[in-house]
């Protein structure tokens, strides 16, 4: 390999990677058995709860190459279920092409706004990129756009692909008066882009160790902790559809992560940013023994810390006063189902009067509505809407931090301590994780509730593809559809759309005011079903 690497993208797209300063070869990767491969002392590992463990060291190339050589079956795993998810939204192959011309010209610019250490970690991993999507874009190009498609997922108003929850407690909050953040990652690209979850622990020769909840090819960071007690997440805001990649905000975070330690320095890196939608970066700070919110946006930034109060709620909303006279913020507010969400945990916290991990996992997998209402699962007015990518609880004073295992956030949390994976010798044969500290899974997993609902989601999707399909679809089914669900008002809907497409008028009525009887989502949602009754009745 040369000093510069060329990165073999398109006209648009003219740059090389200068990696001369770096060492660019690493050691071949060893495989001890399935689940564990090494490479020198850092090491990928499937622990007991089917959570992968990643541990590297070095500078942004051996980063890189380290990782993508760890997970590269993971890698590609990853991009055939994303690409697959692409196939499935536009099956077109015609449409498909345009994305493509589209997404080139869309993140043409993408290159300049992203810092030379990180373009050399991404280079680094894409030298395991899979060959069989080079027809998208090259494999630079490919993990660059990637990291842009997160941003993407939450412009894209019709995809309905976030719904994240976050808060904090401190001080008098708390049961030791610590600093604990709990959060759900709700980010949601189908049951398989969840599957293969890393549990990444990385070690820069500069700047912060940190760990982050990731998956296969991706470096950004939506949710971590640095070895300084500094975390971030990330919470969609309202975004218009931008013209032009710039700084995906995951990159943004991971930056925050490696290299502040107090929330002002976040402060600071997040300014010099420009990013290309909105977004709540939720950070909890060891040093400031507190948390804070900074809300960014394409043409907007606002910091919102709370006075005189010892918690932080945030779902996606901004709250900062750089945001009180947003009109698509306000909007949102109004018609989505984040205000709902945000009073649900204040509800919450308010009846629980000393926070502990524990009752902080309890409030993330909180599946009902205000005033304990039974809203029907899957409901993304819920805390738990059942399709999170992860739950995670951080005690950033003492490096702690646990993640959830599959489903959802309702398998065991597994504790982390970062003063340990960073400070000590590690045997990739053996545990990293601190299971002695272990939350137990949802007792949830083992009722009649949550088996009804999975097939509640198999035969959802069956009445989804029949409907659109115009097929036929039997009585038992429709009726069979609202058994394994009955307080979820979209059962009700669906059965009621069948009919209405089918011609059964009356009989579709009767479906769709049962559905606004429940708890309607969203507004634009409520406001659609409205409109079907009156259509019916005209």
């Amino acid at each position: 390999m040369g000093c510069m690497v060329s990165c073999g993208v398109s006209k648009s797209l003219k740059e090389e990677i200068d990696v001369s300063q770096y060492r660019t070869e690493i050691p071949d990767r060893v495989q001890i058995n399935d689940t564990t491969y090494t490479i020198a002392n850092n090491f990928l590992r499937k622990n007991q709860q089917g959570l992968w463990e990643l541990y590297v060291t070095g500078n942004p190339l051996e980063l890189g190459l380290k990782t993508g050589s760890l997970t590269q079956e993971l890698f590609n795993e990853q991009e055939d279920v994303f690409i697959k998810k692409i196939d499935e939204l536009v099956p077109s192959k015609g449409y498909q092409n345009l994305l493509r011309k589209f997404l080139a010209w869309f993140n043409r610019k993408m290159y300049l706004n992203i810092d030379e250490k990180f373009k050399a970690e991404l280079y680094g991993v894409s030298r395991y990129a899979s060959p069989n999507y080079d027809y998208i874009a090259k494999p630079y190009q490919r993990v660059m756009y990637f990291h842009g498609a997160h941003d993407i997922g939450h412009a894209l108003q019709d995809l309905a692909l976030v719904g994240c929850s976050s808060f904090a407690a401190w001080g008098d909050h708390t049961a030791d008066g610590k600093l604990l953040i709990g959060r759900n990652f709700d980010f949601y690209a189908g049951d398989d882009f969840s599957k293969n979850k890393i549990i990444s622990f990385i070690k820069p020769d500069d700047g912060h160790a940190f760990m982050s909840v990731t998956w296969g090819g991706m470096i950004g960071v939506v949710s971590g902790m640095n070895d300084q007690g500094l975390t971030v997440t990330i919470n969609a805001g309202k975004s218009q559809f931008p013209l032009v990649a710039k700084t995906p905000v995951s990159l943004v975070t991971r930056e925050i992560l490696q290299y502040a330690s107090t929330i002002d320095e976040a402060i600071e890196i997040a300014k010099k940013r420009e990013v290309f939608v909105s977004e709540a970066i939720f950070v909890g700070s060891a040093k400031d023994k507190k948390a804070a919110l900074i809300e960014v946006s394409p043409n907007n930034f606002g910091v919102y810390q709370v006075e005189n109060s010892n918690q932080l709620i945030c779902a996606n909303h901004f709250q900062s006063a750089a945001y009180s006279n947003d009109k698509k913020n306000q909007k949102h507010i109004l018609e989505s189902h984040s205000q709902y969400r945000y009073e649900r945990m204040e509800e919450l916290l308010e009846e629980t009067e000393k926070v502990t991990p524990e009752k902080v996992v309890s409030i993330l997998r909180d599946k009902e509505g205000l005033n304990e209402k039974k809203i029907g699962y899957g409901n993304e007015k819920a805390l738990n809407q059942l399709l999170a990518h992860h739950g995670i609880v951080f005690k950033p004073e003492e490096l702690l931090v646990w993640v959830s295992s599959n489903p959802y956030q309702l398998g065991e949390f597994v504790a982390y301590d970062l003063n340990e994976i960073f400070n000590t010798a590690k045997d990739p044969k053996h545990d990293v994780a601190k299971n002695d500290l272990n939350i137990a899974k949802d007792p949830f997993l083992q009722s009649k509730e949550y088996k009804n609902y999975e097939q509640y989601r198999v035969l959802r999707n069956q009445v989804q593809d029949a409907i659109a399909d115009e097929a036929r679809i039997e009585k038992p089914v429709l009726h069979q559809l609202i058994e394994l669900n009955p307080n979820f008002w979209e059962a009700y809907y669906l059965v009621g759309l069948y009919n209405y497409k089918k011609g059964y008028d009356r009989v579709a009525l009767d479906y769709f005011e049962k559905a606004l009887e429940k708890e309607v989502t969203t507004v634009p949602d409520k406001k659609n079903v409205e409109k079907l009754i009156r259509k019916i009745k005209r």
